[in-house]
């Protein structure tokens, strides 16, 4: 059953340095006939899966959704309820860049159904921002925010990062500082990971790139899972932290490891078993589109064994970890038949716990998730 949608707006206005997203700049791109050519793939993919749809949660990402003019939006949006079933909607999120996000943007966005914002403010650190290629300010976020709420948005999230170029521990306290001020039912955060093909891989290469070491990056992780615990938000993925009944349903689609559909370019999809991954260049992926075909590059097909890894080292970023029962039920062995010599070297180094329902990261194992789940990787 496929239970998510993303959907893959490719444009922005300033291209951010640590970004490695399928992306180009906004300027003299085909907006609206990319946004028709979404379409026919929402409707393609609707014709040969509508038995197996089961939508829960639609998620705009990018790119920058934002940098969509109030009727491009529209348009996308008509189009989503043409193609896309919604009776079973939870949750409907769109990415935002806070100095994009326009009275007349959510106003059409609420209309159309969006119940959850998630926008990039990253630091409260101008200084920091100007180093990452933002274009927003401090004010754009406060504004936007009231502004939201005004119109009646409930569910806002904000991402934040660490780890970043000349960031001290001081300037990071400040930014958790007044992101919690704010009030807000949920926080992502999310250390830098410098990626090839972006303006910090090149600065990195040419020993320009001046990065917090990893002990510091450690101990932002520290404040970071400190500072949310103190005001009440609890964490519930490696990165992920929400007041009650404010998780983001979306991910943990993906931390689940179910099915769900992934339209535009360069996005990514699971559906059948397969994961697939669609054409990247715009003009390729909507040239696929107009002679009525799939625009899908490349597809894999899991076998068990994938499946079985990617149900641990997806479901161990989440705090609740990989629960037992669902396991073995799923693939028709235990976790302990399939992972008996991993589980116990990390439970004898106090990296995972393992009770009767679950096994999941221990707070000490949080801070070396990666290498963690790599450990699950099957030669």
């Amino acid at each position: 059953m496929i239970k998510g949608i993303y959907i893959h707006i490719p444009f922005c206005h300033q291209i951010c340095h640590y970004c490695d997203f399928n992306k180009v700049f906004f300027k003299n791109q085909p907006v609206d006939e990319y946004i028709e050519a979404l379409g026919i793939e929402m409707k393609m993919f609707e014709e040969k899966y509508k038995d197996q749809l089961h939508i829960e949660t639609i998620f705009l990402g990018g790119g920058t959704p934002t940098s969509l003019s109030p009727t491009q939006l529209d348009r996308l949006f008509q189009l989503i309820e043409q193609y896309i079933p919604t009776s079973n909607l939870q949750e409907f999120t769109s990415e935002a860049n806070p100095d994009e996000l326009t009275r007349e943007k959510l106003e059409v966005m609420k209309k159309n159904g969006v119940n959850r914002l998630s926008l990039g403010v990253q630091s409260f650190d101008e200084d920091i921002l100007k180093r990452l290629g933002r274009t927003h300010s401090n004010d754009h976020v406060y504004k936007t925010i009231q502004m939201a709420k005004d119109i009646g948005f409930t569910n806002i999230s904000i991402d934040l990062m660490y780890g970043l170029p000349g960031q001290s521990m001081e300037q990071w306290k400040d930014t958790l500082t007044k992101a919690l001020a704010l009030k807000l039912p949920h926080y992502s955060a999310y250390s830098l990971i410098v990626e090839p093909k972006t303006v910090f891989y090149n600065l990195m290469t040419k020993g320009k790139l001046i990065l917090p070491g990893e002990d510091l990056e450690a101990d932002m992780y520290e404040v970071l899972m400190k500072e949310m615990e103190s005001k009440g938000i609890i964490q519930y993925e490696i990165s992920n932290f929400s007041k009650p009944g404010f998780h983001s349903k979306h991910n943990n689609l993906y931390w689940d490891n179910v099915s769900y559909a992934g339209f535009g370019a360069g996005a990514h999809g699971y559906a059948q078993g397969k994961r697939y991954a669609n054409i990247g260049p715009i003009k390729k992926y909507m040239d696929a589109l107009a002679s009525e075909a799939f625009p899908i590059q490349s597809t894999h097909e899991v076998t068990i064994s994938e499946q079985m890894e990617e149900e641990m080292f997806l479901g161990l970023r989440k705090v609740v970890g990989v629960n037992k029962k669902h396991f073995e039920n799923k693939y028709g062995f235990s976790i302990e038949e399939v992972y008996g010599q991993v589980l116990v070297k990390h439970i004898n180094d106090n990296t995972i716990i393992s009770t009767d329902e679950a096994v999941f990261l221990s707070r000490k194992g949080r801070f070396i998730g990666n290498e963690i789940f790599q450990s699950f990787l099957m030669d």
